[in-house]
């Protein structure tokens, strides 16, 4: 392999001897040795997703600060994230600054950023490589530093904002053959119980939005509560009724509260999903340009006692669909202000990682910064199934939603 060409496997290695913490470090250094890369760092955003923090390689000249705080909005680096396609201008020396994506499976782990003294079509494909080798390489490492989780915090973490992070799931966006899901949660000044959850099974995508009653840590750790029985029915294999009944069952034994919330459970084989709904505020749905509310039957929320079993209901998924699931922090108050329709629509071509954060963004700015309650969505975008495909093709009613 000639000089210049960037050995992947040993990046890869060279990252797994070295420390956790050093992960920008390694790419750092096979860049600077392979095409003379300098000012080389990694940018990540804040958790409103307002800001970038840089972190710097540990040697060598860097470029800025390490831990120097950047506006996101309307910047190249917003770009960058938006469209996931790598920029590349004269740096003003004479060389030429590059910026690529860092991001695996669709979750946008941050940017790589650097200066060459020379480009080409080989130089910037192989720059691009190692963005998408370090990825991987800190979505190993971020579980045994808190280097990552510290740095996207931009106000001091309360207890309950500790116990709330901790359940989300650890990337906020996946992307597969059949789907593409993603998350945000903006937190309240005083923490609720907002969670949303996704796992992905060989056959079957299960997904989950919840809001536990209350605030502060009480929410939290009723959230925690709801949550665990959640993940147990469903790692158990048991079916979505069951997991509903499970998590119902859970609040009523052990007396902390209620909360509402939504379970679906797709076949990735067929595009048809099982729902429950726990009193929860109706989802959204895009379909062939046109955003309508799902209106779902609703069964009493969580925890609340009743002698009606929870209704499971079928909905079949079309390619092209796009499902927007909400908690009412998108809605109360100052946030009732945004046009969520509105903004579904006009953002319906973006990644749904991009239309989750126009949304909470847009809550985030009518509340000026001063939530009252936590804003919370998940994006689903359905790309469909060979078998789907040829159901459309052979004649199904194209205005039928339920199945």
């Amino acid at each position: 392999m000639g000089k210049d060409a960037l050995d992947l496997g040993e990046v890869l290695a060279e990252a797994e001897n070295a420390s956790p913490v050093e992960s920008v470090d390694v790419v750092a250094v096979s860049l600077q040795k392979r095409f003379g890369a300098a000012c080389v760092s990694f940018l990540f955003a804040d958790l409103v997703g307002h800001e970038l923090i840089r972190l710097t390689t540990a040697d060598g000249p860097a470029s800025g600060r390490s831990g120097e705080r950047i506006g996101l909005r309307g910047s190249v680096y917003d770009q960058v994230l938006e469209t996931q396609v790598l920029h590349q201008e004269p740096d003003g020396e004479g060389g030429r600054r590059v910026i690529a994506p860092v991001t695996n499976r669709g979750d946008c782990v941050g940017l790589l950023e650097m200066t060459l003294p020379r480009t080409d079509e080989a130089v910037l494909r192989q720059v691009g490589e190692a963005a998408h080798a370090l990825a991987y390489i800190i979505v190993t490492d971020r579980r045994f530093t808190d280097l990552y989780h510290v740095g996207r915090r931009t106000t001091p973490t309360s207890l309950a904002a500790e116990i709330q992070h901790q359940l989300l799931p650890s990337a906020p966006c996946c992307e597969a053959a059949q789907f593409t899901v993603a998350g945000g949660l903006v937190p309240a000044d005083d923490i609720g119980g907002d969670t949303y959850d996704y796992a992905v099974d060989r056959d079957t995508l299960h997904l989950s939005i919840t809001d536990a009653m209350g605030h502060d840590t009480d929410s939290a750790l009723l959230a925690t509560l709801l949550m665990g029985a959640l993940r147990g029915a469903r790692r158990a294999g048991c079916d979505i009724g069951e997991q509903a009944r499970r998590a119902h069952r859970a609040l009523l034994e052990h007396g902390r509260g209620t909360a509402t919330g939504q379970l679906l459970r797709i076949s990735l084989r067929h595009g048809r999903a099982r729902l429950v709904n726990a009193g929860h505020p109706w989802p959204l749905l895009l379909r062939d340009g046109t955003v309508e509310e799902m209106r779902l039957s609703v069964n009493l929320p969580f925890g609340v006692p009743s002698p009606t079993a929870y209704r499971v209901q079928q909905v079949q998924l079309r390619p092209g669909d796009r499902l927007i699931m909400l908690t009412d922090g998108m809605q109360d108050r100052a946030a009732a202000a945004v046009d969520l329709r509105a903004v579904a629509h006009d953002t319906r071509a973006l990644h749904p990682r991009e239309a989750v954060r126009a949304l909470v963004s847009e809550v985030y700015d009518a509340c000026r910064g001063n939530l009252q309650d936590d804003a919370t969505v998940m994006c689903l975008d359905w790309h469909g199934t060979n078998a789907t495909s040829r159901r459309t093709q052979a004649g199904a009613n194209t205005d039928e939603l339920w199945a």
